[in-house]
Order: C-alpha cells, then structure tokens, then sequence
C-alpha cells in the first residue's frame, strides 16, 4: 500500500513514535517542526542527522533530510549550506555524535562561524549504540564501557560544550536548555527560534543545546529519570544563554 504523507508542522503524523517510553526526542523534533512552519521554511529546510537515536527523525519528516557518517555531521552540513546558501540547514545530534566521535567536526565548524544550526541533545550516555559512557557522562554515572560508574581519574571529566565553544571567537549563539517541565520547553522552542532566525539573517554559527532523559539507558523509569535529570543532570549543566552576540551588541 502506498503510503500517505501527510504535512503536520512538518512532522510526518502517519508514523509511530519509535523512541522509548519518556525519550525527550519527540518533544525536540516538534518544537523544531513548529518553529520551522512559523517561520515558513519547511520547504527550504535541510536537516544533516547524527547517528545513534537522532537518526530515527528522519522517519517523521517531511522536508529534507539526510544522515551523515557518525560525527560527521557538522562537516556534512558545512559542505550543504555552502553549496546551498539559500537553505536553512541544521544538524541533529546526541552527545556521542557531537561531542566524542565529531568533537573536531563540531570544534571546525564552530571555529569557523559556519551558518548553519545545530540542535545538540545531551542525555549524558550513547543512547542506541548500547548505553556507553559518553564524554558528558556524570561522575560516578554508570554505562556499559564504565560498569562501577565514571571515574575522572580513569575517564575524565564530563565535557560541557557550550562552554567549550565558548572559547571560540566565532560562535554567534550558545544556549542550554531542557524540556523537563512545561516551561523549559517553551524556552527551548523559543532558543530554537532564535538560532534558526540566526542563521536566517545571515549571523553564523549557533547551538542549541537540550538536556534531556535516557531512561532506558540510565535504567529508571520514565518519572524517576526525571527526578534524575532536575537532580544530578541539571546541576551539572546548568541552563541558560552562555552565548548572545546580539546582547553583546547591545551592551
């Protein structure tokens, strides 16, 4: 039977969700939909995915997708927007594809002001590939590759990317978020806006970062994840614009 697609801000609505049971992807990839129809771009959008639990979007879009080698996504949509200028690209990526395997990917791009977006969701483990530590896993967290948990004498420290690429001089905006209550999400939405608009105008490099839950990973349910998330994650990374150029300006 062919199958039917139907345009719901730009998110396929005869699919399934294939995320487990309290994943924060969901909540992201509509935020990311609506955002993308207020600002009336779903046709010339172009989405570059990360591999790992990001890659199962492109199952519930309508516009432009396309998957990249695991990393190797910000070199992807660098080679996209040049050639595409006129789009509006962005990649989609978890923590082990942007900040371990595409870490120099991800570093270039910044580095060089690159004017495209990226959506970074960090849930502090590898989430399909097997629930491995990740470079934004907790101290004392557990994972698969750090069975008694992370210890920094071992395995360093968790690495908090804004703030890394806060050293850049090229970055036009960083921000932290969370879809963990209402309100976090509203604020997330509104984070992605400005980083689309961003590249909209032209600006350069912007980073929405959103932290969220893994509880199949982490091995809580989804409401104790939650717990785990405000308790342990959020203290971690706190939320928050460490970036704005545009205040910057004002100031």
């Amino acid at each position: 039977m062919e199958q039917v697609y139907r345009r719901t801000k730009g998110i396929r609505d005869d699919m399934v969700a294939g995320f487990c049971p309290g994943c924060m992807h969901g909540t992201v990839f509509k935020l990311i939909g609506e955002v993308l129809e207020e600002l009336g771009v779903l046709e010339k959008t172009v989405t570059v995915q990360g591999v790992g639990c990001c890659g199962l979007a492109m199952e519930y879009v309508t516009y432009d997708c396309t998957t990249s080698p695991h990393g190797r996504a910000c070199a992807v949509a660098t080679g996209v927007k040049r050639s595409n200028p006129d789009k509006l690209v962005y990649t989609y990526q978890g923590d082990g594809d942007l900040a371990s395997i595409g870490l120099a990917e991800t570093m270039s791009a910044a580095n060089r002001g690159e004017n495209f977006t990226v959506i970074f969701v960090n849930n502090g483990i590898y989430g399909m590939t097997g629930g491995q530590m990740a470079p934004t896993t907790l101290i004392g967290m557990k994972a698969t590759t750090a069975p008694a948990g992370r210890d920094p004498k071992v395995h360093g420290y968790p690495m908090h990317m804004c703030e890394i690429l806060n050293q850049l001089t090229a970055p036009y905006y960083l921000e932290r978020t969370s879809c963990n209550t209402p309100a976090n999400v509203r604020k997330t939405k509104k984070a992605i806006r400005k980083a689309f608009q961003n590249q909209l105008d032209g600006k350069g490099f912007s980073m929405v970062e959103i932290v969220t839950s893994c509880p199949t990973n982490w091995g809580l349910d989804p409401i104790a994840s939650l717990d785990f998330l405000e308790e342990k994650m959020l203290k971690e990374y706190p939320l928050g614009v460490v970036r704005d150029k545009d205040r910057e300006e004002a100031v």
